[in-house]
């Protein structure tokens, strides 16, 4: 018997899939406890057209993210940081300043996204990474300086 699961089942497969099983494994299991139903032609057909369009709007996402990758990389950012009159600095710049300072610049980006090498607790120039998502990211520099 022909079933499109409904959920994902250990064992047997995910959401969205078009299965070939037993009749009694469909009607007694999955069937009764409304993890799957009967496979017609209008919904096989639904599911096709599904996966055709989630295939489409991953590949719209990743190129969108590499379009704002390639605009990202090699840009620099200037981050103020209070300091103490022999130059110590108070604190840390976070993620979430850098990501200010890039939304100054234009660039809408996750605070989470941004990872750096060390804690930037002195003031100088530092790179930043920004994965954007898997095998896309973007290096930028982060200038500290003292806030006046």
């Amino acid at each position: 018997m022909k079933v499109i699961l409904k959920a994902d089942v250990k064992g047997s497969g995910k959401k969205g899939d078009i299965l070939e099983v037993s009749d009694g494994y469909a009607k007694n299991f999955l069937l009764k406890r409304g993890l799957a139903e009967l496979a017609t032609a209008s919904g096989i057909n639904a599911v096709e057209q599904k996966r055709t369009a989630d295939a489409f709007h991953k590949a719209e996402n990743l190129k969108a993210q590499k379009e704002l990758a390639a605009r990202i990389d090699g840009s620099e950012v200037t981050v103020p940081i209070r300091t103490g009159k022999n130059g110590k600095v108070f604190g840390s710049v976070t993620t979430e300043k850098i990501a200010d300072a890039l939304s100054s610049l234009g660039y809408e980006v996750d605070k989470k996204k941004i990872t750096t090498k060390e804690p930037l607790k002195n003031v100088g120039t530092y790179e930043a990474e920004i994965r954007l998502m898997e095998n896309v990211s973007a290096k930028i520099k982060v200038h500290v300086v003292p806030l006046e």
